[in-house]
């Protein structure tokens, strides 16, 4: 007899979520509620996870989801829990974890069944709804469950047990670490282990086609701007060439959206021409902060164009009315995955014109056969200026007649069905935008980026803060919701490191030391370095992770380190400074074995190995002389503007004239104070 319930997921707030309220399954969201239905009714729970912009999360929905016969199994047999992974990215990195514990893979969607205690026992991704891939229906998965819960139940709870006990002893590996630091440690942050991590990062690095690996194709900025360090530190030929030849080769690429902007998440192919059109603010923010170390190398003008382009996507694409930034854009659109973003040649002849369109379509590698399903992807692989002499044009001609091109087409796309907007705003992810908006700011010199950044910052203080501290996770429609995790506060930490360095705003500084200090009393143990992902209020988990490894995102503890080192200068906080000197040492084995999944652990050991530059401006008008050396690539300096004397150990006897000066230290000496950048431009070859 089948038991009537109601979905639960219209009350929710998530895009992801809410794709699935008219399903026939019975859906319920993570709660108190949800779990204690399970216990009560003596019900397996199943929890599916996945994201709006999920392509196969959306054909598992289409294909089992929506299917009655499917839901009324169900329904009768489990409690099932959808959870949004970017709601809830604790849930996803417990239950990944323990997917890969069972399966040795992972993926979304991701379809774990747990006992009515919220413990794993098996799971898996997709599942079809007949027999193919070499997997098994989702019917039979279901009816598997069904029989062991019935039949082996003794058997699935001390499966579950020992996953569990696994997980734990995992997750903990890292937290009860024993570290004992003194400075004489230092010496193990060296640039001879810098070189060792440059030399294996490149070991895996496609020559032809830049970045590293083979298909499928993740861009690792974090691994590029590690290069683009070393190379700028240690002169290395080899490390910068393999940067630049990278983001050339991503900002050509069909992963990068030629007409409007954006980079996908990643390309199915090792030649960066067919993305995985999804796109992520994380992604994009990631993009811009890498380009901007490049083009303060360089100069290299695809690279200023690429920031600007993927700054105003960003601005017209996922701004919402309020001030803060969506999460993502679907990949489908009509049902088709690219739909929205491919092109015939035709098509682009009749909106431009055979002459321009002759020229377009040469740059942009179009073919009446298409390069992929017998569409389109926009991509180039020209020199401009070598192109543009070809066709008898300059290059700024040829630019001209691109960039209008390039308008007519997208308002063209424009009149096309849009993909789903995850409308969804994410502390962490908006954190690490504005860090690009800073970085884009300085390297472009942009008073309408600072604004951007500014204005951000109070957005998230506004709308996600409970009795003035920055506390919840995600927002939408006036809801602030879910704690803030470790990666939230880690990159808000930076974001105000970063807004303090381009405006001389000290608010900023006290702000990043009363988060910092919130996360070592909430999100620590005591006698350990690390942070645990969750805070100590959050009581609906199995298990509080230690996330170390840089993924998508920098991990909480990598940026956490950075900060600690970073602010422990800025306030004399010495115990700080150990703190992350303690957690680089624990993870320095893994950082060496394996740099491109520690690559942000990796910058902050390369800052440490060439040591720190302290820069301070004083003097009633720095601000111009402020945005001349921001603007100037400088990853390891420390900087800080004031016009008056403030109690921090940088301003100490500091004089504060009208005039500006420029201090700058290194390696505990300094350099007489200069009043103009091309004096402080002498004393960065000091």
């Amino acid at each position: 007899m089948s038991i009537a319930h109601s979905n639960e997921l219209i009350h929710e707030t998530s895009p992801y979520l809410l794709q699935h309220a008219h399903n026939p399954v019975n859906w319920f969201p993570w709660n108190e509620n949800s779990l204690q239905k399970a216990k009560a009714e003596d019900k397996p729970i199943l929890i599916s996870i996945g994201y709006a912009a999920c392509h196969w999360c959306h054909v598992m929905e289409k294909e089992s989801f929506e299917n009655e016969a499917v839901a009324a199994l169900m329904n009768n047999h489990f409690v099932n829990i959808k959870i949004d992974r970017e709601e809830r990215p604790d849930l996803d990195h417990i239950y990944m974890d323990a997917l890969q514990a069972i399966a040795g893979n992972g993926g979304w969607p991701l379809n774990v069944f747990l006992t009515s205690e919220a413990l794993p026992f098996y799971g898996g991704t997709y599942f079809p709804p007949q027999r193919a891939y070499n997997r098994p229906s989702w019917t039979e998965v279901l009816q598997l469950i069904i029989d062991l819960w019935k039949n082996k139940r003794e058997a699935v709870g001390e499966q579950a047990k020992k996953l569990v006990d696994h997980l734990k002893s995992s997750s903990d590996f890292f937290i009860n670490q024993t570290i004992v630091f003194n400075e004489e440690h230092v010496s193990l942050f060296n640039k001879e282990l810098c070189a060792e991590i440059s030399k294996a990062m490149l070991a895996n690095a496609d020559i032809v086609a830049g970045g590293f690996g083979t298909a499928p194709k993740f861009p690792q900025t974090f691994s590029i701007q590690y290069l683009l360090s070393y190379s700028h530190f240690f002169n290395d030929a080899a490390s910068k060439t393999h940067a630049i030849l990278s983001l050339e080769k991503i900002a050509s690429g069909g992963i990068y959206d030629q007409l409007a902007g954006g980079l996908a998440r990643y390309s199915t192919d090792a030649n960066w021409l067919a993305p995985h059109f999804e796109k992520m603010l994380y992604d994009n923010a990631l993009w811009v902060s890498v380009l901007c170390d490049a083009y303060q190398l360089t100069q290299h003008r695809l690279f200023k164009s690429a920031i600007e382009k993927t700054v105003q996507f960003c601005i017209n694409e996922l701004k919402d009315s309020q001030g803060g930034f969506y999460a993502a854009i679907d990949a489908d659109s009509d049902g088709e995955e690219g739909k929205y973003y491919v092109w015939n040649s035709a098509d682009i002849i009749e909106i431009l014109g055979p002459e321009t369109g002759a020229i377009f379509c040469k740059w942009y590698n179009v073919t009446e056969t298409g390069n992929w399903e017998g569409k389109n992807i926009l991509h180039h692989s020209n020199n401009i200026e070598e192109f543009a002499q070809y066709h008898q044009l300059s290059a700024t001609e040829l630019e001209s007649i691109l960039m209008i091109a390039e308008k007519k087409l997208l308002a063209q796309r424009n009149k096309r069905n849009r993909p789903l907007t995850d409308d969804k705003i994410l502390l962490g992810w908006n954190a690490l935008f504005i860090t690009a908006l800073c970085k884009a700011s300085a390297s472009l010199k942009s008073e309408s980026y600072k604004k951007e950044a500014v204005s951000l910052y109070h957005f998230l203080k506004e709308k996600f803060s409970l009795n003035g501290q920055i506390f919840f996770h995600s927002y939408k429609l006036e809801i602030a919701k879910n704690p803030a995790f470790l990666d939230d506060f880690a990159n808000l930490i930076q974001a105000c490191i970063l807004l303090q360095e381009i405006t001389g705003d000290d608010q900023y500084l006290i702000d990043a030391k009363e988060m910092t200090e919130l996360l070592i009393k909430h999100f620590s143990k005591e006698g350990s370095c690390f942070f645990y992902y969750t805070g100590e209020q959050q009581k609906d988990v199995i298990i509080r992770k230690v996330d170390i490894n840089d993924n998508a995102v920098p991990s909480g503890n990598s940026q956490m380190a950075e900060n600690l080192f970073y602010l422990s200068i800025i306030f004399d906080q010495k115990d700080w400074y150990k703190r992350g000197a303690q957690m680089l040492q624990s993870v320095l084995p893994l950082v060496k074995k394996h740099p491109n999944s520690f690559a942000n652990w990796a910058q902050t050991l390369l800052k440490i190995a060439v040591g720190r530059i302290e820069i301070v401006l004083t003097g009633d008008e720095y601000s111009q002389i402020l945005e001349e050396i921001v603007s100037i690539y400088l990853p390891h300096k420390i900087i800080q503007s004031s016009n008056k004397l403030k109690d921090y150990p940088l301003l100490k006897n500091k004089s504060f004239s009208k005039n500006t000066s420029i201090y700058t230290c290194k390696d505990f000496s300094c350099f007489p104070p200069v009043e103009t950048i091309s004096a402080f431009r002498k004393t960065l070859k000091w």
